[in-house]
């Protein structure tokens, strides 16, 4: 067994605070990564303090994982000692049932996923995440990380840029779409930098009057502020797609009067208390609602790849192990541009 360190959450109310625990030893197909950074999702906050319910304590949170291989099972075929490489929100799952088969291990049909924190092995025992200062990982669940980017700047890719980038990429968002995005947090700016990307009309959507410009450097080609319902009526009927970042209770039927006929309105922000949908706004225009998780492990790799070309990246904020509590306070008061990560040298001296 590997000792490990990291912080961990003992209990929905307590403090994360230094843990010790041991990783698996590597069996033939593993891959082991010295984690150098991990970044802090929305998520994380809401396990770590049992929001969602069933939360597995003590908890070592943390699935936006960016290092470096450290050493490899004697059956490893794509990665070396040295490589870069990094680990999203699961490690493992059935592998064989219609939704695995077809590269889409998040939704797999038999309940098998495997998260990489919170949840189970299937031998039963615990998973522990990122905040950590290695982990053990089987090579088909292990992403490859371009040396050209900003690894610190990749890591919330495994979160925050697949959780955007996959529904822009299932529902063909490109050249003459019109978009709209709302919430320019952790996973909305990650949204408008793809949609700008794809080359879509994007049109923010904030309730905050100083996010304006920066929407406009992040590629927003119209701002449209939320706390005037009249600001709505300028791109009323006009939008093909709307990708809903916000994790708070907030009301839909604004966003649904911007749809054109057959829009379509996806929610990948995940409140703690079930929306209200109205369904007058979709039956007059055939419009959807819908959900979307993560994407499965070769839409993350091709996203990595899209990210390399084009020079993409999360903006972050770097912060030592020693400072997560008071990070998730500032999480919930959206007083971060735009993802914390862990610098994981930090743990050296916990």
């Amino acid at each position: 067994m590997i000792a490990t360190k990291s912080y961990a959450a003992q209990t929905k109310t307590s403090p994360l605070a230094p843990f010790s625990f041991e990783r698996r030893d590597l069996k033939p197909a593993d891959v082991r990564i010295e984690i150098l950074y991990c970044g802090v999702c929305h998520s994380d906050i809401h396990q770590a303090r049992d929001e969602w319910g069933g939360s597995i304590f003590p908890m070592v949170p943390g699935h936006e994982i960016v290092g470096r291989v450290s050493a490899v099972g004697s059956a490893v075929k794509k990665f070396k000692v040295g490589d870069l490489a990094g680990v999203g929100c699961m490690v493992d799952s059935c592998r064989t049932c219609v939704s695995c088969q077809a590269s889409e291990e998040q939704y797999c049909d038999n309940s098998q996923t495997v998260w990489t924190y919170n949840g189970r092995d299937k031998d039963g025992a615990p998973t522990y995440g990122g905040y950590s200062d290695q982990i053990v990982v089987d090579e088909a669940f292990t992403l490859s990380i371009s040396p050209k980017l900003d690894l610190a700047a990749v890591a919330p890719l495994l979160c925050a840029g697949i959780t955007t980038y996959s529904p822009l990429h299932h529902w063909k968002v490109g050249k003459g779409s019109r978009i709209g995005v709302v919430g320019l947090g952790g996973l909305g700016h990650m949204a408008l930098k793809f949609g700008h990307a794809f080359g879509a009309h994007v049109v923010q959507f904030s309730t905050s009057p100083n996010k304006v410009e920066d929407a406009k450097k992040l590629g927003a080609d119209e701002v449209i502020l939320t706390k005037d319902p009249k600001n709505f009526e300028k791109v009323a009927r006009s939008l093909d797609f709307i990708i809903d970042t916000v994790a708070a209770p907030h009301d839909l039927t604004p966003y649904l009067g911007t749809l054109k006929r057959d829009g379509v309105l996806v929610q990948v922000g995940v409140p703690n208390k079930p929306l209200e949908v109205p369904v007058f706004p979709l039956a007059i225009k055939r419009a959807s609602i819908a959900g979307s998780a993560i994407g499965g492990i070769k839409e993350t790799q091709e996203m990595l790849d899209f990210c390399a070309e084009h020079n993409i990246v999360s903006d972050i904020e770097i912060i030592p192990m020693q400072k997560i509590n008071e990070a998730y306070e500032r999480v919930l008061k959206s007083d971060v541009k735009y993802r914390f990560v862990i610098d994981m040298a930090s743990l050296a001296g916990a």
